[in-house]
């Protein structure tokens, strides 16, 4: 028997048994969908979370109060940063191309008879720059407004909606912790980042947040939660680092550990991609044991066909047909199993990845690598474990064969 003959007599005899067939695949079928909308679900995940990071702002450093130790110790942050900190940081590191600063604080906000617990943020007008804000409505406070400690808000777009409904809340006067203050501006639109809802959120002048809203308890200046800084370009991100941590260790008089930690998105990016990636590894060998038990599968029905076909076997092999001629009709019959339900199992795995991007923020990532692998090791396991059953097959005595039939 050619190769060709041995492919189409595996195709009728897998035929004939098409309930079967179809169960002995529902094994290969489930690994692989598992293993490619894993690994696709997992690559979604890294491109999501690297996309929020790159929108926190471009090149954007992060200058957090106190060191690694003292923020796994303790819930709040120590206070060790304050307002002319960032300003010396604008002022004296050349690298540096915009500083902000966000002191925050949650209070109940009142405009009419609505009223919610938001977040405060205390800023200044570098926040537009820095973390990559547009204007909608109005304007965002300016120097002035930060000099004289002007009671103006600006609105996270959410949050517009939520007080003021459909009408421009351009002009009114809302009440955050029993002081008034005006709206002059909206914030367009960005949508949650990596937990913090700046759409759901009010932003006012930092003195003014400092006076009116947080009260000052730094003995050192205006405390702020902590700084942001945009470095001139990628390239200089580093430099920037350095120059922002020698600056910080002068100002602090520091001659140990800082009291300070400065993060990057470039850190924050290789964090995550090694958590997502690990994640995806294990989910992906989580749902490979599923492709294990599918081959084992195979190899049990294979069996089975064995005993079964005993006597055609023993027939065919009376009138001529080789070991080889039986070991190759097993194998295909095995390979035909784990191919088709590689190719079907990619099928449902690809519509869950679309199925996930569709109902969630994750992106569809398709891997064709994830695909190519995934289906080559349906076959190699069809292949593998199509052994056993195909060698028992050819051994066969055909005497013995046809007597027991």
């Amino acid at each position: 028997m050619n190769f060709l003959e041995s492919m189409q007599m595996a195709g009728k005899t897998l035929l004939s048994n098409k309930l079967r067939s179809a169960l002995t695949m529902l094994g290969i079928v489930i690994g692989n969908a598992s293993v490619i909308a894993m690994i696709g679900i997992g690559e979604g995940g890294q491109r999501y979370v690297k996309q929020q990071l790159e929108s926190l702002g471009p090149n954007v450093l992060f200058v957090i109060p106190g060191n690694q130790a003292t923020q796994r110790i303790s819930n709040s942050l120590p206070k060790t940063l304050v307002l002319a900190d960032a300003e010396a940081i604008a002022t004296q590191v050349p690298t540096v191309a915009a500083v902000t600063v966000e002191l925050n604080s949650r209070q109940v906000v009142t405009y009419s008879n609505r009223n919610t617990n938001i977040n405060i943020i205390g800023t200044n007008p570098n926040f537009l720059i820095v973390r990559d804000f547009d204007v909608e409505k109005g304007r965002f406070f300016s120097e002035v407004d930060m000099k004289r400690s002007n009671q103006v808000a600006v609105l996270g777009a959410k949050l517009a909606e939520r007080l003021f409904g459909n009408s421009n809340p351009v002009g009114q006067q809302l009440r955050i912790k029993n002081t008034s203050f005006q709206v002059i501006g909206v914030l367009e639109a960005k949508g949650s980042n990596l937990g913090v809802d700046y759409d759901d959120a009010a932003m006012v002048p930092v003195i003014t947040a400092a006076n009116r809203v947080v009260g000052r308890t730094s003995p050192y200046g205006l405390e702020v939660t902590y700084v942001v800084a945009s470095a001139k370009n990628a390239q200089s991100v580093d430099a920037a680092v350095f120059q922002i941590t020698n600056l910080l260790r002068q100002r602090h008089k520091i001659t140990d550990e800082d009291d300070f930690t400065i993060r990057t998105q470039k850190d924050a990016l290789q964090t995550v991609g090694q958590i997502t990636g690990a994640l995806t590894i294990m989910l992906a060998a989580i749902a490979g044991i599923s492709l294990f038990v599918g081959g084992i599968g195979i190899m049990n029905i294979m069996l089975v066909s064995v005993t079964e076909r005993t006597q055609e076997i023993g027939l065919r092999k009376a009138i001529g047909a080789t070991e080889q001629d039986i070991l190759l009709q097993f194998l295909i019959e095995s390979v035909i199993v784990s191919a088709i339900g590689g190719l079907v199992g990619t099928g449902v795995g690809v519509s869950g990845i679309m199925l996930v991007a569709a109902l969630t923020p994750l992106e569809a990532a398709i891997s064709p690598v994830a695909i190519g692998t995934a289906v080559g090791i349906s076959g190699a396991i069809g292949l593998f474990f199509g052994v056993v059953p195909a060698r028992r097959a050819a051994k066969l005595d055909p005497i013995v064969a046809l007597r027991s039939a």
